[in-house]
């Protein structure tokens, strides 16, 4: 597991060791806002493979912070010789999503899971978000790319990302996958993301189909 840790990180020095989660996860849990829950915003493979219980689930958006096909995949949705795409939020504009609120009894359990699966790479910083839910603004943790790791692509033309999501697969599937369970999962929940439904169009294209 470990080697497709590092594969997917593209350097082993990106890999978070167990002391490191750990401290990562105190830190977040310290800087919790007062008063906050223990919500989770979700807007990539989080939306339909949370891994997680969720008492609660709702529509929410999120300003300042954008979703984006913007950090290569060396493993999981791709290879070193033909990388895929996921998604990250990164700075600009605005994201739609869902906040998933774990129950208050399992939240500490669940957290360190999650630190496991979505950290571990060393290639989002966490961070807690003010996102507005109907009229209701909540206080949420989610997941921002960290720039300075080495598979941060940058903002990729549309061309490019459709390019890459067409033709990448790796150890859990394809970037096109990837995809597709990300558009549907935000239909579920009365979401449609334009940009997503542009580069769905164009990879469509692409494949003939």
């Amino acid at each position: 597991m470990r080697k497709l840790y590092i594969e997917a990180a593209g350097n082993a020095e990106w890999v978070q060791s167990d002391e490191q989660l750990s401290n990562s996860l105190t830190a977040m849990i310290k800087a919790r806002p007062k008063g906050a829950g223990w919500w989770v915003f979700a807007y990539g493979s989080l939306l339909w493979n949370p891994l997680f219980p969720f008492a609660e689930s709702r529509p929410a958006t999120l300003r300042g912070l954008h979703r984006r096909f913007c950090l290569y995949s060396l493993a999981s949705r791709g290879t070193p010789e033909q990388p895929g795409l996921v998604l990250g939020l990164d700075r600009g504009g605005a994201c739609t999503g869902v906040i998933y609120r774990l129950p208050a009894p399992v939240a500490m359990d669940e957290l360190h899971l999650l630190w496991r699966r979505e950290m571990v790479l060393g290639a989002y910083l966490p961070r807690w978000v003010c996102v507005k839910s109907g009229e209701r603004e909540i206080h949420a943790l989610t997941f921002v790319v960290r720039r300075a790791h080495p598979q941060y692509a940058g903002r990729l033309t549309l061309d490019h990302e459709s390019r890459v999501i067409a033709a990448s697969k790796g150890a859990f599937g394809s970037s096109l996958d990837y995809m597709e369970r990300t558009r549907v999962a935000l239909v579920t929940h009365g979401i449609r993301d334009p940009y997503l439904e542009t580069l769905a169009a164009k990879v469509a294209a692409l494949r003939g189909v």
